[in-house]
């Protein structure tokens, strides 16, 4: 069906609401449904395509937009105060963001904290990164929870002048996260080592100089807390590509195998990634995966995924441990999903959402290998889920035996 190209001040979808242009508008989202929303614009000049998502957390904007796992997608942060501690160079999970741009309800907060050494709206600019203020955040994200994440396309114009029929017709035309593998796009190009360990407060970043356990991790985008986490935990960690090999892999002689978290439909980067895994299994290599992780490791041990309308985002989601019945207050970024309906014989559930009973996390019955759908080496508990570490290498003690 032909469209009327968007104007200023109609938006497409009424039952959404109309957002007339205000005066001095340098900033607008544009939705694939034609809906329209106004604002000012922020970080660096320009436009960019995504799909559109909102993220709860009430801390941490930094490690989300450098979070590896939201490539593609545009970040709504639905709660106002973002930009309060600033930016540095140690609060970053990639030495660049990966997000293509952030929706905020309030302009960016002056920085007020003693680890900042920038403000963050200059940060975004000096990585390229594009976002708009003064966005009705509440309508957007009920937008979203109602018909689901949307593509969209968010410019800034210092000038105000925009093309807006232009800007329409590239949030139509971009495919959407389905059937799209981005892991390749984020993961390292070459093998690494990595020995840096967790932070504390007066002395940074330590480094593990002692390990007891070697373990490869796949780069599939994998945030920098886990490894600093798998470095705490004892290990000695080798960083590989996504594209690796079995036999890449294995040439490390590994004691076990970490599958990081990471970007995209799992079923797209599984076509490479799954026989990997499953010969990897078949030597009987300890494994334990996150987030993107998780879900291929459970396509490899034959169940499937599919997209959420919604997502998880935020850092204050519930998951019970079934074998403890603990609750964890966990931080989450995922658009897709293990269906609970593909179990197969040889694993169990670990792991359940309470928002929404959802697979949070899988255990091989017969094998070392499990895994979760949520971030543990994140800290909203804050340190609810930091035992996966611990039980990973439990595990491979108990292998080596």
């Amino acid at each position: 069906m032909s469209r009327t190209a968007p104007t200023d001040a109609v938006s497409f979808a009424p039952e959404f609401g109309a957002f007339p242009r205000p005066a001095g508008a340098t900033g607008v989202v544009v939705l694939n449904d034609g809906t329209l929303f106004w604002g000012k614009g922020l970080g660096a000049p320009g436009a960019a395509v995504g799909e559109v998502v909102f993220n709860t957390a009430m801390t941490g904007y930094q490690e989300v937009l450098t979070d590896p796992s939201y490539a593609g997608q545009i970040i709504t942060f639905t709660f106002p105060h973002i930009g309060n501690v600033g930016a540095n160079a140690e609060d970053i999970e990639s030495p660049t963001p990966f997000a293509r741009g952030l929706i905020l309800h309030t302009d960016i907060t002056p920085p007020s904290n003693w680890r900042a050494t920038q403000p963050l709206n200059a940060w975004l600019a000096s990585h390229g990164l594009v976002g708009i203020a003064g966005i009705d955040t509440r309508a957007l994200t009920r937008r979203i929870r109602t018909a689901g994440a949307p593509v969209g396309v968010i410019a800034h114009a210092p000038d105000g002048a925009f093309d807006l029929d232009a800007l329409y017709r590239q949030a139509m035309a971009w495919p959407g996260l389905a059937g799209m593998d981005l892991a390749k796009d984020v993961s390292c190009r070459q093998t690494y080592a990595w020995d840096e360990s967790l932070w504390t407060l007066g002395e940074g970043y330590g480094r593990q100089t002692a390990p007891t356990t070697h373990v490869v991790a796949v780069d599939y985008g994998a945030k920098r807390n886990i490894l600093r986490c798998l470095a705490a935990a004892g290990c000695r960690v080798t960083v590989v590509p996504a594209t690796a090999t079995a036999e890449d892999i294995l040439r490390h002689a590994p004691d076990g195998v970490f599958l990081s978290n990471g970007p995209g439909d799992p079923a797209a980067t599984g076509e490479y990634a799954v026989p990997v895994i499953r010969n990897l299994i078949a030597k009987e290599v300890p494994i334990f995966g996150i987030c993107l992780g998780h879900q291929l490791l459970a396509l490899a041990l034959g169940m499937t995924t599919h997209k959420m309308d919604t997502g998880h985002r935020g850092a204050n989601h519930p998951v019970k441990d079934l074998a403890t019945g603990k609750v964890e207050i966990t931080s989450q970024n995922h658009g897709f999903v293990v269906d609970e309906a593909s179990l197969t014989p040889n694993v169990k559930i670990t792991h359940r959402s309470l928002f929404d009973g959802s697979v949070e996390g899988i255990a091989c019955t017969d094998k070392a290998a499990f895994a979760v759908q949520y971030h543990p080496e994140a800290s909203p508990g804050p340190t609810d889920s930091h035992y996966l570490f611990a039980r990973f290498m439990e595990m491979i003690a108990a292998h080596r035996r």
